[in-house]
């Protein structure tokens, strides 16, 4: 009999809901039948965990106060990250799944942040790819947090190409096969014959057709906004979005329970819950744990567990 997957997880921002929904997934039947887990986080959790705890801060209980973040708070989150990251490099986890941060918090407390995606990204040396799976309608974003007048100079055929060949590998797994992708263009109508932009025939379409020159499935581009009408019965196994709203939104409408974030490009698979530290609810037990559960259960199964969603 295989052993279950080895799950390390970075418990989040000490003042918001990942630890609560944290600790209520690692209760979950569900999640102790796929996994065993490796928690990064404080000494205080040592308390209510049977998990393998990996203490990485000793808190005081003003710095973890639901709802009241902290500069301490901020640097302990960043380094459970950091510290689960180390322990899939020395090959002492399979996968990471990370529960919610708080950017803010992070970034007052000193240390440039943007996002887990772009951290991880910079951790393991990796071009990496954000990607929304749902049971569904799985949707990867081109650029991830960038300001919109940003976005179009950070597009570029070369970047594309190797984002679709990244995107069909790393969904590969996901369905059994070679995923079949649909494109999204830049501009409303997709740019309406370059009326509201030239970037789907400059930049997006010939992309396209280098990547599927080079053995990926994929088409387009498509206005999004008939692209993701079709959700209900999405006849794609993935889309390319061109940037955060365009995709978040659609897989957050559709089923934000069980959508789960996953970077691809990393030597490990990583995921995470799709939402945030949630301070507004923080400590009064009504944080929805499923999302973390999905996010453990899907670790799981990407680092080499039996189950299937």
């Amino acid at each position: 009999m295989s052993r279950k997957p080895r799950v390390g997880i970075s418990a989040g921002d000490p003042s918001g809901i990942s630890v609560e929904v944290t600790l209520a997934a690692l209760a979950d039947r569900r999640v102790r039948r796929a996994l065993t887990p490796v928690l990064f986080g404080d000494a205080s959790l040592a308390r209510r965990t049977r998990a393998e705890l990996r203490v990485v801060s000793a808190l005081k209980a003003s710095d973890r106060r639901p709802g009241h973040p902290t500069r301490a708070g901020g640097l302990a989150q960043h380094a459970y990250i950091t510290a689960a990251v180390e322990a899939a490099q020395a090959g002492q986890v399979d996968a990471l799944c990370t529960a919610p941060v708080s950017k803010q918090a992070i970034s007052r407390a000193g240390i440039p942040f943007v996002g887990h995606t772009e951290l991880l990204a910079a951790l393991f040396d990796a071009e990496v790819l954000m990607l929304m799976a749902g049971p569904r309608l799985r949707v990867a974003l081109a650029t991830n947090h960038l300001a919109l007048r940003e976005v179009p100079r950070a597009l570029s055929t070369r970047k594309l190409v190797a984002q679709l060949k990244l995107l069909s590998r790393g969904v590969a797994p996901l369905v059994g096969r070679r995923p079949r992708i649909a494109v999204c263009a830049l501009n409303p109508h997709a740019g309406d014959g370059g009326v509201m932009g030239d970037e789907e025939p400059r930049v997006i379409a010939p992309a396209i057709r280098a990547a599927r020159r080079q053995g990926v499935d994929c088409h387009g581009p498509f206005a999004a906004d008939g692209l993701f009408a079709r959700a209900a019965d999405f006849p794609w196994d993935v889309a390319l979005a061109m940037f955060h709203d365009q995709g978040l939104v659609a897989t957050k409408t559709f089923d934000f329970e069980n959508t789960v974030n996953v970077t691809l490009g990393l030597p490990v698979p990583r995921t995470s819950p799709d939402h945030g530290v949630a301070y507004d609810i923080a400590g009064r037990g009504v944080a929805n744990a499923e999302p973390m559960v999905q996010a453990l259960l899907l670790a799981a199964r990407l680092g080499g567990g039996r189950y299937r969603r």
